[in-house]
């Protein structure tokens, strides 16, 4: 049997296509996500992208007191700015070389989820004053994006055995989490032994990556670290823990690392989004993955323990 491999496929085709057309990108994806990777296209607005990273950039690129102003220390890493040496992976000593800023969709501060769980529905904190309009702009592509990988769960769904609707609940007013993440050069580093970011599985659903300013991003495939290397255009997407407890272990969580490549002297931008479960969904594996073959792996989780969890364990949650 050939090993599992990264496979190219078309969202698109998915949803405009007839009937042969969408079982074959079912067929892609379920194949591809043996690795726990898949790259897709899109019809993410390229201007959107450059517009975004051109006011982030600019951001980044004020001095540290001016960035710290929008850090929130009460949002845990889930709104607003993050400095440098904070975020540390599972099981690693050594924090993250990068700087982040988070976003959301904010809820109204009366709504029931951001009553219940004020942790995972923070205030929003974007840095409007020090760079005017990039409120709207990260708005608009935090939009885009979540809607992206909504509709891309459709077809994991299916590849799952359950409806194409499966997720649309449990995705609805989620805290889906969009993150920009400033790589400094690594020859500023304060010590050996620091990463871009260290090897990690992401807790969420799926995670989508538009392309980055410079490469970095590496994929364990097959027990082996390869560049990731989707076609131009295209958003790689990334499973996490959530589907893979859904799912029985049949999609496999993706791990990645982050590195800089040999002989890199510059910096790396780049723009993920973490698409989220409700925080109380119950995580548990459908009937429809577990078999005599596959006995049921997991009990059930909720979302929200599950994720304030790999919070503290990666540093955010600390005092």
């Amino acid at each position: 049997m050939a090993e599992p491999a990264i496979l190219d496929v078309d969202l698109l085709a998915f949803e405009r296509g007839d009937g042969a057309a969408r079982a074959a990108v079912v067929d892609g994806v379920r194949r591809s996500l043996a690795t726990g990777f898949v790259y897709t296209s899109s019809d993410l607005p390229v201007d959107l992208l450059d517009t975004a990273y051109g006011l982030l950039q600019r951001f980044f690129a004020l001095d540290p007191a001016s960035k710290a102003r929008f850090h929130e220390p009460l949002s845990h890493g889930q709104s607003g700015y993050t400095g440098l040496l904070v975020e540390t992976a599972a099981g690693h000593d050594r924090a993250d070389w990068k700087e982040m800023l988070n976003w959301s969709a904010p809820l109204p501060g009366s709504h029931p989820l951001r009553r219940r769980y004020p942790l995972l529905y923070p205030e929003p904190v974007l840095p409007e004053a020090a760079v005017p309009g990039i409120t709207a702009v990260l708005e608009r592509f935090h939009a885009a994006l979540a809607d992206l990988q909504r509709r891309f769960l459709r077809v994991i769904a299916l590849g799952m055995g359950c409806a194409e609707t499966f997720f649309e609940e449990m995705v609805h007013e989620a805290p889906t989490l969009t993150r920009a993440i400033r790589y400094p050069p690594m020859a500023a580093a304060p010590a050996a032994g620091h990463l871009w970011a260290a090897p990690h599985a992401d807790i969420n659903l799926i995670t989508a990556l538009p392309r980055a300013t410079a490469a970095g991003l590496e994929v364990e495939v097959n027990g082996r670290w390869q560049a990731a290397a989707p076609p131009e255009g295209r958003v790689i997407l990334n499973t996490g823990l959530m589907l893979e407890r859904l799912s029985n272990g049949t999609i496999p969580a993706g791990w990645h690392r982050v590195v800089a490549p040999p002989g890199a002297s510059g910096e790396r931008h780049s723009v993920v989004q973490f698409c989220h479960a409700r925080p109380s969904t119950i995580l548990a594996p459908v009937p429809s993955c577990c078999s005599a073959a596959h006995p049921q792996r997991w009990a059930g989780v909720r979302a929200a323990e599950a994720l304030e969890e790999v919070l503290y364990r990666i540093n955010l949650m600390a005092p």
